[in-house]
């Protein structure tokens, strides 16, 4: 049997998050007692001046005002525009027109008119300008997609004189519109050097994010470490460079980086997600580097009103398993497994705490704890098999999710309603949070944003050639991405299907094991050498918890949202 039991942690212990897992999950009740205890980020705005010539408008005139980087840029080619008829362009003053409209932002007239020259065969010579300057109006009306299209067809004109601008607009639209596929394109081609200085910060962080997808993850450390601490990217650049570390096993280096972002995050409160986050990264470093203590002591730190506060307990409880402190696992599970969390995937939690209970020879409360796993997932476990065998397609998947998404508030609070949606609602809730997922999510709101933009401009605009051209450009983006998401929710699904089959048969493993140590139990009952009578340990004195402030009474089946986290099991092992 302990040849099993070791056989069993094992087991667990091949799932768990090598420190970097994002877990959730369940419901159930115990012998148990409890402990109660009686941010300004600094963005610093850049108002660096750009040395341009200023084009004074004939219309509206002003003295001074603040203009867009777009803004800019067109009246940048306006200026240039005169050059045009000296070259001997034909139908220059179309163009002049265009570039004269935009300068007075009225972006509308100019684009249809752009747009006009942009297929016009006589206009050949001057596309890239052309298209760059269309680029720059779609840009100023908030039609990123529209705009990172004109980019991307003056990179492949491969002109020179317009190649290096494009490709740094599609890098800024790119990154407005959180496309992965777009920066990559457009990072692969790029020098950060020769970038603007008011987004070199972004740029680098996003050539790190490259860099990490392509397993790169020394260049990446060395891009995200270049983000000045001055730059709103500076947070997450830090905690990338950190988990690029981690990548490169270079465990000593990630702890070194995760601190410095705690401590520049120090003055923005404890609750400052920054702050939290690399804590949790040191926390989880520190359990890779098998340096269980302070594993431990770092997840405390972590405040229970924060996000990842669910998360990191389950985590912890790992590090108190392998130091082999059992009352605290069970402790931390006591929580976990409250009504508060019951919506939360993390099965491998449930059967954590039947293994430390067959540890410690508390069968009755083991037969509890594999009863509720049975309970919550072996109906997730059906439903995801059923769904998958039937649908294949991606947009089923994605539509599926997203009516949980849009319904996502009244679900949480209705469970009864749960039941007419064909994926159970907490995969889909693990699925929401997961990055892939999440980041094309985010895209596909983009480009439901830009296509109300579209529907928010004139009659004339939105059936002029121009306004049909964006709306063939959204429709088709919106089909790929959201195939995209369809494929990865399916992935997700399936993983998570596979991984609860293994976990099943962990379970019927620890059933049978739970069998035959009753068995064993009632043997040595008979032979009048049963299992300790007293299951709870009374031997400890209480006052030390309140002399310092804590209140202490035994738990009763009742749980109250400012108790979790502060339960304290003290069962005894049965075993003799």
């Amino acid at each position: 049997m302990i040849k099993f039991i070791l056989c069993s942690i094992l087991i667990i212990f091949a799932s768990t998050p090598a420190g970097f897992a994002q877990q959730k999950k369940s419901s159930a009740q115990k012998t148990t007692k409890k402990v109660q205890p009686k941010k300004s980020t600094k963005s610093k705005k850049s108002s660096q001046k750009q040395a341009t010539k200023k084009v004074q408008s004939k219309v509206n005139p002003q003295k001074s005002r603040m203009v867009s980087p777009a803004q800019q840029a067109i009246n940048e080619q306006r200026a240039l525009a005169p050059a045009l008829k000296q070259s001997g362009v034909k139908n220059s003053a179309a163009l002049q027109r265009a570039l004269n409209l935009a300068s007075q932002k009225q972006y509308e007239e100019a684009s249809r008119i752009l747009f006009s020259l942009s297929r016009n065969p006589r206009f050949y010579e001057e596309r890239a300008r052309i298209k760059y300057i269309l680029g720059l109006m779609f840009q100023e009306m908030k039609m990123y997609q529209a705009a990172a299209f004109q980019f991307v067809d003056v990179v492949r004109s491969n002109n020179p004189s317009f190649t290096r601008q494009s490709l740094q607009k599609l890098s800024i639209v790119a990154d407005a519109l959180n496309d992965d596929t777009l920066l990559n394109y457009a990072i692969g081609k790029i020098n950060a050097d020769e970038f603007p200085k008011a987004n070199q910060d972004m740029l680098r962080f996003r050539i790190g994010e490259y860099l990490m997808r392509k397993n790169k993850f020394d260049s990446a450390a060395d891009s995200f470490a270049r983000v000045q601490s001055v730059s709103p990217f500076y947070s997450k650049a830090k905690y990338m460079e950190a988990l690029s570390k981690v990548k490169t096993n270079d465990l000593n280096g990630a702890m070194r980086t995760f601190k410095a972002l705690a401590e520049a995050r120090r003055e923005s409160g404890i609750t400052d997600v920054s702050r939290v986050s690399a804590v949790a990264g040191m926390a989880r470093v520190a359990y890779q580097q098998k340096n269980w203590d302070l594993s431990i002591e770092l997840y405390r730190q972590i405040p229970k009103d924060t996000e990842i506060w669910h998360d990191t307990l389950f985590e912890s409880s790992w590090a108190h398993m392998r130091s082999a402190r059992f009352r605290s696992v069970l402790s931390n599970l006591h929580s976990l497994h409250s009504p508060y969390y019951e919506d939360f995937y993390l099965p491998e939690s449930i059967l954590l705490r039947g293994i430390v209970y067959l540890y410690i020879c508390q069968y009755d409360e083991m037969e509890k704890t594999l009863a509720l796993f049975e309970k919550i997932y072996g109906p997730v476990h059906y439903k995801l098999e059923q769904y998958v065998a039937a649908h294949s397609d991606p947009q089923v998947y994605f539509r599926d999710m997203e009516k949980i998404i849009s319904n996502f508030n009244t679900l949480k609070e209705d469970t009864q309603k749960r039941e007419n949606y064909r994926i159970p609602f907490l995969v889909a809730r693990d699925i929401m949070r997961e990055g892939d997922f999440k980041s094309t999510y985010q895209y596909i709101n983009r480009l439901r944003e830009e296509s109300a933009a579209i529907e928010s401009k004139s009659n004339g605009w939105r059936n002029a050639p121009i306004g049909i051209y964006a709306k063939q450009i959204i429709k088709g983006r919106l089909q790929s991405a959201q195939k995209t998401a369809g494929n990865l929710a399916r992935n997700h699904i399936v993983n998570m299907k596979n991984e609860m089959a293994d976990l099943f048969e962990q379970y019927n493993f620890a059933k049978y094991e739970m069998i035959n140590g009753k068995k064993e139990a009632l043997k040595k009952k008979i032979q009048g050498k049963g299992l300790k009578s007293n299951q709870v340990d009374d031997s400890k004195n209480r006052d030390f918890y309140i002399q310092n402030g804590f209140e202490y009474w035994p738990f009763f089946g009742e749980y109250w949202l400012d108790e979790i986290g502060d339960y304290y099991y003290v069962g005894t092992q049965g075993c003799e």
